[in-house]
């Protein structure tokens, strides 16, 4: 039986608690303020709703904290004395191991963890990275919880979670980013709405299953597409003009480098 806690019942906590609550053996408790949230979670997925954390957990417990980065070291301050050696799962972004163990009072069962959004339809992509006190067993324990909504990987140092951040964590928003692009080229070229989004959701769709599917790099896959003088190639030698793959390389190491910044400013505070 696991016994999970979340603190915090937002967007990527209730993805993840809607994976996880189709498990057995799972019992699911959530500490969120919002009385109406409350009703919404237990009503949705039979959870234990609570206004306030317990007043203490028991070492087999597991704490999911889901809450702002910029709320974290309030409610680390709260929880702190209720832990009891309770393993810490943490998907905050920008707040170091270090700095989660001094404001939760020395606690060093600590995984952190990047999801992404596609975890709320059961594609995620999660980065985690445990500290030197987690046991194989606590692994595995907060692995599970993610698996329940997609794909997990372990990083070796806790500078890959800032890496995983660059792509994955933030990574649908670029993908995002790229989609509306082709919806507005779609309406500029005469297309209603609701046919640019579909033309650009399916194309995006079958591109990637077929980059799934054939094991091929993406490079030879775009070489595919092009022909000697085509339609494809003059698309793409613009996207080259115009250094796109370098913009997205730069955006995405800007990305890594704030996750970086803010470690740092939490790590002071």
């Amino acid at each position: 039986m696991m016994d999970i806690t979340f603190i915090g019942g937002g967007n990527m906590a209730t993805a993840i608690i809607g994976g996880l609550c189709r498990l057995p053996d799972t019992h699911i408790r959530v500490v969120e303020p919002g009385a109406d949230k409350r009703a919404m979670l237990a009503e949705r997925f039979g959870v234990t709703p609570l206004e306030e954390p317990p007043a203490a957990w028991s070492a087999d417990c597991i704490v999911v904290l889901a809450v702002k980065p910029q709320q974290l070291k309030a409610v680390c301050a709260t929880l702190a004395p209720r832990l009891q050696g309770a393993l810490v799962v943490s998907i905050a972004a920008g707040v170091d191991v270090a700095t989660l163990s001094r404001w939760l009072g020395g606690s060093e069962r600590i995984v952190r963890v990047m999801p992404n959004t596609p975890a709320m339809v059961g594609k995620g992509m999660s980065g985690l990275y445990a500290a030197p006190a987690v046991s194989e067993s606590d692994r595995q324990a907060a692995e599970a919880i993610l698996q329940a909504v997609g794909q997990t990987r372990w990083v070796a140092t806790e500078a890959g979670i800032d890496d995983v951040i660059a792509i994955s964590g933030s990574g649908p928003a670029y993908v995002f980013h790229f989609v509306e692009a082709l919806e507005a080229t779609g309406r500029q070229l005469g297309f209603d709405e609701a046919t640019a989004r579909e033309l650009a959701l399916a194309t995006f769709e079958g591109a990637i299953e077929l980059l799934r599917q054939s094991g091929e790099p993406a490079g030879d896959l775009k070489r595919k597409v092009m022909s000697k003088g085509g339609t494809t190639e003059r698309a793409i030698a613009s996207f080259e003009a115009d250094g796109v793959a370098e913009a997205i390389v730069r955006g995405a190491l800007a990305c890594r480098a704030r996750a970086v910044e803010m470690s740092e400013e939490f790590s002071r505070s």
